[in-house]
């Protein structure tokens, strides 16, 4: 049951992850979401782009912690880790 919580945990934080770049780029980027993402891995901002959409899971952290649902909390907390090794592997190549 505990893997299934932290499964579910890291779902949502994927899914916050990526809306919070969705949303990032569709209020801050002229062009579209598909052609602003080629952008960033051409120019090297990618990472950028994550951490900035990285935001939206403090959100489902915090409101998974309120609800007392710490293994769901723990599996947000474990995609925002491995989105920061992709932060950190994105800068070095």
């Amino acid at each position: 049951m505990k893997v299934k919580e932290i499964l579910i945990g890291f779902t949502v934080g994927l899914i916050a992850n990526a809306l919070g770049i969705a949303l990032y780029i569709l209020m801050f980027s002229k062009i579209s979401i598909k052609e602003t993402l080629k952008a960033a891995m051409e120019q090297g901002f990618l990472g950028s782009l994550i951490a900035l959409g990285a935001i939206l899971n403090l959100v489902a952290f915090f409101l998974f912690l309120k609800q007392n649902k710490t293994f769901r909390a723990r599996g947000v907390l474990l995609a925002t880790v491995i989105a920061a090794v992709v932060i950190a592997l994105s800068k070095m190549y």
